[in-house]
């Protein structure tokens, strides 16, 4: 029968070798797994974390391996380019850093020395390559040895469990189809509660076949309802067992619907949820189960029934927690960014091993082909041919589930590549990289008018929020106040639109990207509604738990934004409870009613020392403000490592300046003319840059990206919302102070519309 080992301790490694060694290493640092070299580097900022080739190397004694009589590896995360070896011989290689995979191991000795050559470094065939996030290399989810008898369920299918489970329901029972992946006769198993409740038997030379039906079913209801069965399949050879295997597996029915957005078991189901990027401090991918329940448990806190995990096949933990805790799942590969003509046959395995390996978790809804694809242009005949590919392939190896694309928001609508899938959603950040918030809902609008049968989506949105604050949110502060007023509105637009078949906020938790810096911290993407550390929920979580968590809840906001100088201020509670009641030390400020949205905001007299209490269906939480006469400075944020800082900017009133948005400059004559002017120096930088890193912003390599007419109208939309004091904050060395302050004292002169 099977027998599994993990062997994550007791690993040797080394940065700095040049090739696999021919006996065990003495000089090489000694790691137990999960690892990744890319810990700290790879979060700091600078886009300078190492990116290249390291060894892993660990010894095994004959007695290491446990019984059985054909032997597997098992790696379950290896990023991103892998070759293993075994006593010199190379066992496999492997492009993907997010699936697993098995080698086959033969001519054990007594003692043995296993190496893993990991790979990380850039090129042009193994995806991702260019993405906001770090990616980090090394051996980042656990290695096990798996043994098995010489008649086995199939160890060498894309990494597959070895057996596929597919329920389908037929009035108020359902009707389990069962594959395995070996050749014999296979008893199947489905358990409930402990308990055998229905056995067939198939046989066959290659993948034994068997329908069970399972009377009066009980569903798979997301949320409200997880239930899970288990299939167990048993390898007969002669009456005797000599392997078997088991998976969970949920019935349920879905469709989603151009009007009525996602339906689960004949009943509209709202996908209203987040993103989830899985990395941590200090460790990087390298987690641990319980890293994963912790963000499970936060995430069903905040009440989403719905995760895209983006932008990677996630570990099996996790999307056993998602079958468990009832979440309906995007699952995607890193097929992300810019498309490489040389990456199409990575493409095609990522995407098989992402099916084979979850074809049976019944929260998995939807497969992503791709990510913001088009960004160096939609129209590219090998892009084109590449999502078309996919998409059949998705189809050919399950009839059950529609794909899916996350467009880039300057993506044209009647481009070809956005129709290509069975359902589309959007990344739209109207309201944080220019535009405004309230172009998010009429963009819809406008797609659903003109293509009613196409299901659409919004695949993300969000803004960035750190430790700063303001009682005057805007655009681009980083304030956790602008937060919550980007997610309050986005909220409302969402809510009134019922045909979205799923939304996703980015990100549910701060994330790295190494190549970033911004909001005062490097290295790091602070869009999520919880810091990277998951210690501190972000007001903008509570906003989203408001809405969504039926569990009676109040929530301040702004509790460390305690130093205003404003005589009175806005107070914002969140609740979902049908009545908030606020006082200031003691006295009552007001009663409000639940409106259509489950956000209160009160006016307070801010007068000396002013304890808060928001009060609702029983249950109440306090927050402070203190007057002061001049503003708290550790409550902005001053950009240190930027050119120019806001107090060096003049603002003339009734005139303009590089704090105004590039749409208000553009409304006035001058004001274009000031534009052209700082286009045309722009253009000059530029071309001196060439050939010498020019093109690259916030890591993304601009150079041969394709502006289409198509997209002209899009980009204006969101460059019109940028002011060009911020744009040159994001795009880091476009503009030097010097520039900028010249450029502030001619739009001085101009006035505003």
């Amino acid at each position: 029968m099977r027998n599994i080992k993990i062997i994550n301790d007791n690993w040797l490694f080394s940065k700095t070798a040049k090739a696999v060694p021919a006996s065990v290493p003495t000089d090489w640092e000694q790691k137990n797994l999960p690892y990744t070299w890319n810990e700290k580097d790879g979060q700091d900022g600078g886009n300078d974390y190492y990116r290249g080739t390291c060894y892993f190397a660990k010894t095994l004694a004959k007695s290491d391996f446990p019984e059985g009589e054909v032997f597997y590896l098992q790696f379950d995360g290896v990023n991103s380019s892998s070759e293993v070896f075994f006593n010199g011989k190379s066992l496999i290689k492997h492009d993907g850093g997010y699936s697993t995979f098995r080698a086959k191991v033969e001519d054990i000795k007594d003692e043995n020395l296993l190496v893993v050559k990991v790979d990380n470094s850039a090129n042009d065939r193994v995806y991702p390559q260019m993405a906001d996030f770090t990616f980090y290399g090394g051996i980042y989810r656990d290695v096990s040895i798996i043994a098995v008898s010489k008649k086995h369920f199939d160890l060498d299918y894309y990494g597959a469990p070895g057996m596929q489970v597919t329920p389908e329901i037929k009035g108020t029972d359902a009707i389990v189809k069962v594959k395995a992946f070996c050749d014999g006769k296979v008893r199947f198993d489905i358990i409930d509660n402990g308990e055998v409740i229905l056995t067939a038997f198939a046989e066959d030379d290659e993948h034994p076949e068997a329908k069970l039906t399972i009377e009066n079913v009980h569903l798979w209801h997301g949320t409200v309802d997880p239930y899970l069965y288990t299939m167990k399949a048993t390898l007969l050879d002669d009456g005797k067992e000599v392997d078997c295997i088991s998976t969970r597996f949920g019935c349920r029915s879905f469709k989603i619907d151009p009007q009525k957005g996602f339906i689960l078991n004949g009943k509209e189901y709202p996908l209203r949820g987040v993103s989830r990027h899985q990395d941590r401090p200090g460790i990087g991918n390298a987690l641990l189960p319980e890293h994963h329940k912790e963000d499970m448990e936060l995430i069903k806190e905040v009440g989403a029934n719905t995760i895209r995990l983006a932008h990677y096949q996630h570990s099996q933990v996790f999307y056993d927690l998602c079958d468990e805790y009832g979440m309906v799942i995007w699952a995607e590969i890193p097929y992300i960014s810019r498309h490489m003509p040389n990456g199409y046959d990575n493409t095609k395995s990522q995407m098989k091993e992402l099916i084979a390996q979850n074809y049976n978790h019944p929260s998995i809804c939807v497969w992503g082909l791709s990510n913001e694809i088009s960004i160096g242009g939609a129209a590219d005949e090998s892009l084109i041919k590449n999502h078309k590919m996919l998409n059949e392939l998705c189809h050919d190896m399950d009839k059950t589930r529609p794909t899916t694309i996350a467009a880039v928001s300057v993506c044209d609508i009647n481009e070809e590549y956005v129709h290509i899938s069975d359902v589309v959603s959007y990344n739209h950040y109207f309201g944080w990289y220019g535009g405004t918030t309230e172009m998010n809902g009429p963009w819809f609008d406008e797609f659903h008018a003109k293509y009613p049968d196409c299901p659409i989506g919004l695949s993300e949105y969000g803004c960035e929020a750190l430790n700063w604050h303001t009682s005057k949110p805007t655009q681009g502060d980083y304030t956790e106040e602008y937060q919550s007023f980007y997610h309050e509105e986005l909220i409302k637009q969402i809510a009134d639109r019922p045909y979205l078949w799923a939304t996703h906020v980015w990100n549910m938790f701060d994330f790295a990207a190494d190549a970033r810096s911004e909001g005062g911290e490097d290295g790091m993407n602070h869009k999520g509604l919880v810091t990277f550390d998951r210690k501190y929920k972000k007001d903008s979580f509570y906003a989203y738990k408001a809405w969504l968590n039926p569990e009676p809840m109040v929530h301040i906001c702004s509790k460390r934004y305690i130093d205003r100088v404003e005589d009175v201020t806005k107070v914002t509670v969140y609740s979902n409870c049908e009545e908030v009641e606020l006082f200031a030390n003691g006295e009552s400020v007001g009663k409000q009613k639940k409106g259509k949205y489950p956000f209160f905001y009160f006016d307070v007299k801010n007068v000396g020392e002013t304890a808060l209490k928001a009060v609702a269906g029983g249950l109440s939480d306090e927050s402070a403000i203190r007057k002061v006469d001049t503003p708290n400075e550790d409550y902005i944020l001053k950009e240190e490592g930027d050119v120019i800082n806001w107090f060096d900017i003049t603002t003339p009133d009734g005139y303009l300046s590089i704090n105004d948005t590039i749409g208000e400059i553009a409304a006035t004559a001058k004001g274009k003319m000031a534009l052209l002017s700082v286009v045309i120096m722009l253009v000059k930088k530029m071309k001196s840059k060439k050939g010498n890193g020019g093109g690259e912003v916030a890591g993304f390599n601009l150079s041969g990206v394709k502006v289409s007419k198509s997209m002209l109208s899009g980009l204006w939309k969101m460059l019109a919302g940028f002011s060009i004091k911020r744009a040159s904050s994001m795009a880091k060395g476009l503009f030097t102070r010097e520039e900028l302050l010249a450029i502030n004292a001619k739009l001085n002169k101009i006035p505003k519309k």
